[in-house]
């Protein structure tokens, strides 16, 4: 099937994982991939990824006292981005399946 947003969509991955900003481009990878994310960060992105809607003031005021509100805002940025990614994909070999 022809993904005619290809180029929008991997610039848009590129931004966010791979642009200069205040997480590192390995820390944004390992959220966007939910592999290798460290410790501290794994309760959040796990929630981000499955069920975003649970996501509470609570969640983000445990990581504030290691990262800035710019660091936690990508890592939620960078976990929705691959869990969306994660998503299409899926649909897309759905599609190829049907």
């Amino acid at each position: 099937m022809d993904d005619r947003h290809q180029a929008a969509r991997l610039r848009l991955e590129d931004a966010v994982l791979r642009e200069p900003a205040h997480l590192e481009p390995d820390v944004r990878a390992a959220l966007a991939s939910r592999r290798d994310v460290p410790e501290d960060l794994r309760a959040l992105a796990e929630k981000v990824a499955r069920e975003a809607y649970r996501v509470t003031d609570e969640d983000v005021d445990r990581l504030r006292s290691r990262y800035s509100e710019d660091e936690i805002f990508e890592a939620v940025v960078s976990v929705a981005l691959g869990a969306a990614r994660d998503r299409l994909d899926a649909a897309w070999r759905a599609l190829e399946d049907a």
